[in-house]
């Protein structure tokens, strides 16, 4: 379904089974990170009225996930560290058209946007099996059933939206471009690491 090119390195899960406090740092940071795009893309779009619902609702579930990863840690009796550069992310917006017109760079936002929540999908779908204990693999279910519906909301409005762009060939090279990022990943216990 996400089309991914390239997987995850099976390596991955054992790096975050070793160090479970960075992980879910990193992962709340990256909630939140996830909630201020979507309030980008409405600052930018506040006349899509759908689009807006509709990213007002994800926003929520986003600052809602946020929430819950935090209650993982302090449950664990750990303190949230402070925020982590999301290298992969960064790379993947080297990507995003910055000129054109506005359907291009809107595509390309909700592309963007959606290459994130298929990553998230996949890697949570691996801890969904592979967290060190019962409650983490529960809630990382949970979570790959959520970043799975907003990928397919983000390429959703991407082709409602998309006007002359040609949404599909766009997203080949997303996934293309992507597969080469994420092959210099894999090496860290973070979200995207």
């Amino acid at each position: 379904m996400l089309g991914l090119q390239l997987p995850t390195d099976p390596r991955w899960a054992e790096l975050v089974r070793t160090d479970l406090p960075e992980l879910l740092t990193d992962h709340a940071w990256c909630e939140l990170k996830a909630a201020s795009n979507v309030m980008s893309l409405i600052v930018r779009y506040p006349d899509l009225s759908e689009l807006v619902t509709e990213l007002t609702r994800i926003g929520q579930e986003e600052l809602a996930h946020f929430g819950q990863v935090h209650e993982k840690i302090t449950a664990r009796g750990w303190v949230m560290g402070p925020e982590r550069k999301d290298n992969y992310v960064n790379e993947l917006l080297q990507f995003v058209k910055k000129d054109g017109g506005r359907e291009e760079r809107l595509v390309d936002r909700l592309l963007f946007s959606a290459m994130i929540e298929a990553r998230s999908c996949e890697r949570f779908k691996m801890l969904s099996t592979e967290a060190g204990d019962e409650d983490l693999r529960a809630f990382y279910h949970e979570l790959m059933i959520s970043e799975a519906g907003h990928y397919t909301t983000f390429i959703g409005f991407a082709r409602r939206y998309g006007g002359r762009v040609d949404v599909d060939a766009r997203w080949k090279d997303f996934l293309a471009y992507e597969a080469e990022v994420v092959g210099r990943y894999s090496k860290a216990p973070t979200i995207h690491g």
